[in-house]
């Protein structure tokens, strides 16, 4: 029977190998470059919004299996979520990578990264999208960067 830590590795490797909402979105409203410079992830995120509601996010880029995975498995989990929901779960998400702490309600399939908490270098690859996500909905005009 396969631990709950090997099922987590394997969707890891599945949405790193495979991502999800992966490509460009013509009619995005919003969109952000974001670059570790640690190990060379890069990204650009994509997201089509209307009145505070999400209504399609894509991403794409190319870097480690942890930033890939992080990437589409934050698309899966805001796609049709308002603005305010979205905050919320990247607070849940960044204090369960960056502090180990579990969240009181569940954030779905994004606590199979649950596990990069004990690899503090692995937390900007797990976090790039989320920033560079944020830097977008808010129209920065700077590209995100981890360091």
């Amino acid at each position: 029977m396969m631990s709950l830590r090997e099922l987590y590795q394997e969707m890891i490797i599945d949405h790193g190998k495979s991502p999800r909402n992966f490509g460009t979105l013509a009619l995005a409203n919003h969109r952000q470059a974001g670059h570790n410079p640690l190990c060379g992830d890069k990204l650009m995120i994509y997201v089509l919004e209307k009145e505070g509601l999400v209504e399609d996010v894509r991403f794409e880029g190319a870097g480690c299996a942890i930033s890939m995975a992080s990437a589409s498995l934050m698309t899966e989990a805001i796609k049709g979520k308002e603005l305010a929901a979205i905050d919320q779960l990247f607070t849940h998400f960044h204090e369960l990578v960056t502090q180990g702490i579990e969240p009181e309600t569940s954030i779905g399939k994004l606590a199979v990264l649950a596990g990069v908490a004990a690899y503090p270098v692995r937390v900007k690859c797990a976090t790039l999208a989320w920033h560079t996500l944020n830097a977008a909905l808010k129209n920065e005009s700077q590209p995100v960067s981890t360091e």
